[in-house]
């Protein structure tokens, strides 16, 4: 009886990470329209208003009361880092093949590990070497340095993932003292408040054309409903068997990658995605008491 309902729980996890997967590929899509209109600032911040009013009604029921903290410091590390992850991931998807930037947002995973030894001074398993070099090695066919493919935004798209695993490792000492609803508040408030200063630059607002309002409005709506789909799926199942199908992402956004833009991805970026799927996917299985939680936007 027991088996029976694990499984039924991991299908309906599954359903739901890969309904996240998909409209997170969505969003990517909706970013990449956007971006060719308007500067990197202006998306980053609808992106962020517009999902703190989603999530409002959620929120409200707070008060006041709910909203004091004792830890502002690490809501402000977890935000400032989730928003830096944010700008270079749009960044990536503006310049970038959206299956390149979405693969390498997902490389949270690797990073995670090596955050955790610099900031919480946590041992890494030596087990944990080999899916990581594994990895690493796939990072290394997608980008291949020194052949003339090698673009700076790739590296910005790697950095993403890098600012993202510092989010998360922050939200992982967070929810030892703050409940999740609260960690979700302070970050949609700082992420928009930090977001809203850039504007006041010379050239970091345009006033968007009328048929992209309803884009900016589908990013944030594509990134809210992504992640509680995300949570959903871990509320039915461990990240570490749930995590792996947040991959079908890369999917999803090669599919749209040649619906939307007649583009396909090269044979080396096939297998290097391999490998990277396989090490994050073995890095997950091998840390289920961590709470890797790949596929989190920040």
């Amino acid at each position: 009886m027991s088996s029976g309902r694990a499984d039924d729980d991991l299908r309906r996890a599954a359903l739901f990470m890969v309904a996240s997967a998909l409209l997170f590929a969505s969003m990517g899509a909706s970013i990449k329209i956007a971006s060719r209109s308007l500067p990197n600032t202006m998306v980053v911040f609808f992106r962020n208003a517009v999902g703190l009013a989603v999530l409002s009604p959620w929120l409200v029921p707070l008060g006041l009361r709910g909203l004091v903290t004792a830890d502002l410091r690490g809501h402000l590390v977890r935000g400032l880092a989730g928003l830096a992850s944010m700008y270079c991931y749009f960044h990536a998807i503006s310049r970038l093949r959206l299956a390149d930037a979405v693969l390498l947002n997902h490389c949270l995973p690797l990073f995670i590990p090596l955050v955790e030894k610099a900031w919480l001074g946590e041992p890494a398993p030596r087990r944990l070497w080999r899916p990581l070099g594994l990895g690493f090695l796939g990072l290394v066919l997608i980008l291949r340095p020194g052949s003339g493919l090698f673009q700076p935004a790739a590296f910005v798209g790697l950095l993403a993932a890098a600012f993202a695993a510092l989010a998360q490792v922050g939200i992982r000492r967070l929810t030892r003292t703050e409940p999740v609803t609260r960690i979700v508040f302070y970050f949609g408030a700082i992420a928009t408040a930090a977001s809203a200063l850039p504007l006041a630059l010379p050239g970091s607002w345009k006033a968007p054309e009328p048929s992209l309002w309803g884009v900016l409005l589908a990013i944030g709506v594509f990134a809210t409903a992504g992640q509680l789909f995300l949570t959903r799926a871990y509320g039915h199942a461990p990240a570490a068997r749930v995590g792996p199908f947040i991959y079908t992402g890369v999917v999803f956004a090669g599919g749209l990658d040649w619906a939307l833009w007649g583009v396909l991805p090269d044979a080396a970026f096939v297998a290097g995605a391999a490998l990277v799927c396989l090490a994050a996917i073995l890095v997950l299985r091998m840390r289920p008491e961590a709470e890797v939680r790949p596929g989190s936007e920040t």
